[in-house]
């Protein structure tokens, strides 16, 4: 009887001293539902400090030594910080109006959100492909939106205020600047939740409450365009893989109709999934980029984006602009 009792006890001892290196063991093994699937769900967020593109300081480096990246983590926090603007003084100031001209800062610090460091590996840009960092040339005879000349810039600013039909999809709060597809870190509201059943992935942006349900696998791409395109997924063994054609135009980084966009979704452990795209547009640039990013697992849930609601926003634009034509002065860009 003590024996049994001596060897029941030191069995209870060995799966308390083991059970810990167990659940540890199984903490990196791939995350799966019921039905087999990598598990990639959850509520996260997918801002960070690292930039998109290389900065030329980086030219030639693709990381950072943790001092390095701790260092440039600092400055870039002061460099963002919007309570260090000061319109008053003439420091920058975003491109608002002086005070003096009625204009008024933004949003002041708390409601940002760009994240306090870099991305896991300490990189230099979320631009993977090509090489450097940086986006591919454009396609000659292109131009970034920022570089139209004078005199087009000059006639889209005098049409931007005849009707909100002139408007970006971001003023008009039928796009976020960050959702996508595909989605990128931005200012604020840079979190996502993903959930999914055996046959459909659901991706719930929190900006602008965009949501794009996507079917897997032997699912026909129907004819019709859509803002956020048409996408479709399938598995490839640990990654969820969507693909989004038949855009209808207002896309990011100046991109086209014709972009073709390809992501990759994998759980890395408990805390992560890697996000990644490929861009492929032959309208705008000369060959594809690819972007990678970490979705890091934070506390939910995802409160409703009402951007500004009765859409106020769009009639203090046009109601203002009315109002300046009424005094004679000059609508601004």
């Amino acid at each position: 009887m003590i024996k049994k009792f001596v060897a029941l006890v030191f069995m209870v001892a060995l799966v308390v001293t083991l059970a810990p290196v167990a659940a540890d063991a199984q903490s990196d093994a791939p995350m799966r539902r019921p039905d087999g699937q990598p598990d990639i769900s959850g509520v996260f967020t997918f801002r960070t400090l690292t930039p998109y593109q290389r900065p030329r300081q980086f030219e030639d480096q693709e990381t950072l030594t943790a001092e390095a990246a701790a260092a440039f983590e600092a400055s870039e926090r002061t460099r963002q910080n919007r309570d260090l603007f000061d319109p008053e003084t003439g420091a920058r100031n975003a491109g608002y109006q002086p005070r003096s001209e009625g204009g008024v800062l933004s949003y002041n610090e708390f409601w940002y959100e760009r994240g306090i460091d870099l991305t896991d590996d300490k990189r230099t840009s979320l631009v993977i492909d090509p090489p450097n960092g940086r986006l591919p040339p454009r396609v000659p005879g292109v131009r970034a939106p920022r570089e139209q000349s004078e005199e087009a810039e000059d006639e889209r600013n005098a049409r931007r205020y005849d009707s909100y039909t002139n408007r970006s999809l971001m003023d008009r709060c039928i796009m976020g600047f960050n959702a996508g597809p595909p989605m990128s870190s931005g200012a604020y509201n840079n979190n996502v939740m993903i959930f999914q059943t055996a046959d459909h992935v659901v991706i719930l942006n929190e900006m602008v409450h965009n949501a794009r349900i996507i079917p897997i696998d032997d699912v026909a791409t129907p004819p019709f365009k859509q803002f956020s395109g048409v996408s479709r997924g399938h598995w490839e063994d640990e990654t969820f893989v969507i693909e989004t054609t038949n855009f209808r135009g207002g896309e990011s980084r100046g991109t086209s109709p014709n972009k073709h966009l390809i992501e990759r979704f994998t759980r890395v452990n408990s805390d992560r999934v890697a996000y990644e795209y490929t861009v492929t547009d032959p309208t705008v640039y000369t060959a594809p980029f690819t972007v990678m990013m970490p979705f890091r697992r934070t506390d939910g849930p995802l409160f409703e984006y009402a951007c500004h609601e009765g859409n106020i926003g769009m009639h203090g634009i046009l109601a203002g602009a009315r109002e300046l034509e009424r005094q004679g002065r000059k609508l601004r860009p």
